[in-house]
């Protein structure tokens, strides 16, 4: 029987100070029992002697100080994990909310898992179809692959995210593929357009959803994402399964490890981010990846919204160090009309090179991808210079790029929300784009290609 403690000594927002303690480790899981009987958890943060600092999960109020007691649970916060939770709906604390039964647990994992160990890692190589042309085609996803999405308020990133969450799949074979979704911090409606999105299309049958919302506490917050990943890590490396875990909006994680941070008093780093957000974000990120050895394997899309647009943000920038690249949306693309707004020149997926080619999409991916994004850009260009100087001032052939550009935005990036193309239809729209180019233009792809696709009409 755990011991009580009658020795609560103050309670200044999310957390609590409980004196004359003893045996307690940190992150240790507890329980504030209050005069009414009512059960609420917290968990351990600090350790002074015997003083201990406790971080609540609920709300503070009615708490009395004199009639409440606080007992530790020797045992760190924990997911009962099964192969039951695919098609299920949990919130941010690991507790079903689709009105279904509990799960029967197989086992109990630790949430905070561990990031895997480097030499253990397999180099991640198979492609993964997403189903999106501007990320199949230019900036590729691979299997066990870190690729962020760097968003901003008002972009339609939840509808990209659950697009890639009901569209994406591992090419060429047929192990299994779950898809684990953790939402921070979002609306009501969004939680409800997740949910909706995955059950009309069947998708909801191999997704686990996790889901915290707005008005949930911010602590909550924290775990949500340590919440998914543990599923992840269980369906993936203990039921070979391919997983792909997509977590949105990193912003508000980082807003609430802020929020906490503050209520500690620690000293603020950049923009008011505790100093150790950089070593956070990369204890969830490094989870994912595939193991030598083993088959199943965490690909990990997380989803930013940059504040005021700025790449240059903590959250963001710090992102950007730990993941292999990141898919940036536009707003000037959103304003005309494209969907999904993805910017392919600044947008890179470092590990797309592995994942392509003979064999895995097809022998003619990595010249095409790169004419395209030297087209695209200089097109960009001449439509800039176009703008200063007025059309006359443009030779044929640039005036020639400039409508390439527009083309390739309006039929290779933009497709909708509920287009799921192939990584042939993908290849063959750009040749068919590639086509208004003159054939001594495209110098970035060998003759014996051009020959074989430029010539097909």
């Amino acid at each position: 029987m755990a011991k009580e403690y009658r020795t609560i000594q103050e309670v200044a927002g999310p957390l609590m100070l409980v004196k004359g303690v003893e045996g307690v480790k940190y992150n240790e899981m507890g329980e504030i029992i209050l005069a009414d009987g009512e059960t609420r958890r917290c968990r351990v943060l600090e350790i002074d002697g015997q003083n201990v600092l406790v971080q609540l999960f609920e709300a503070s109020t009615g708490i009395n100080l004199s009639n409440s007691k606080v007992r530790f649970l020797g045992r760190a916060m924990e997911l009962g994990v099964s192969e039951d939770m695919l098609g299920r709906v949990f919130d941010g604390m690991g507790r079903t909310i689709d009105g279904g039964p509990e799960i029967l647990p197989d086992k109990r994992m630790d949430i905070n898992g561990l990031p895997m160990n480097p030499a253990a890692r397999a180099y991640p190589s198979e492609f993964i179809q997403t189903g999106v042309s501007a990320i199949d085609g230019l900036n590729t996803l691979v299997r066990g692959q870190k690729l962020p999405i760097f968003s901003a308020s008002g972009l339609p990133h939840s509808q990209l995210a659950a697009q890639i969450a009901r569209q994406a799949r591992v090419r060429g074979t047929d192990e299994p593929f779950a898809v684990v979704f953790a939402a921070m911090g979002i609306t009501f409606e969004e939680a409800h357009f997740f949910e909706e999105s995955f059950r009309d299309t069947g998708a909801i049958d191999r997704t686990v959803l996790f889901i915290n919302l707005a008005n949930d506490p911010a602590v909550e917050r924290i775990s949500t994402p340590r919440m998914a990943l543990t599923a992840a890590e269980y369906l993936a490396f203990e039921k070979n399964m391919h997983v792909l875990v997509i977590m949105t909006d990193i912003t508000n994680y980082a807003d609430a490890l802020r929020e906490v941070s503050a209520a500690r008093k620690e000293v603020p780093g950049r923009r008011g981010y505790p100093g150790y957000m950089y070593t956070d974000l990369a204890q969830l990120y490094e989870r994912a990846g595939r193991q030598m050895g083993r088959s199943g394997s965490i690909t990990l899309i997380p989803i930013l919204t940059m504040p005021e647009d700025d790449k240059t943000h903590p959250i963001p920038d710090l992102t950007g160090y730990i993941t292999e690249g990141q898919i940036i949306l536009s707003r000037e693309l959103y304003r005309k009309g494209i969907k999904p707004p993805i910017d392919v020149l600044p947008s890179l997926s470092r590990l797309k090179d592995k994942g392509i080619g003979e064999g895995k999409t097809r022998k003619d991916h990595a010249a095409t991808m790169n004419q395209l994004f030297a087209a695209y850009a200089r097109g960009k260009d001449a439509k800039e210079l176009m703008t200063i100087l007025g059309e006359a001032a443009l030779t044929d052939i640039d005036l020639l790029y400039a409508k390439f550009a527009d083309a390739f935005e309006q039929q290779y990036v933009s497709q909708g929300y509920g287009t799921n193309r192939s990584i042939e239809e993908t290849l063959d729209i750009g040749w068919s784009l590639l086509r208004m180019l003159p054939r001594s233009e495209l110098k970035r792809i060998p003759d014996a290609m051009l020959d074989e696709y430029y010539e097909q009409q």
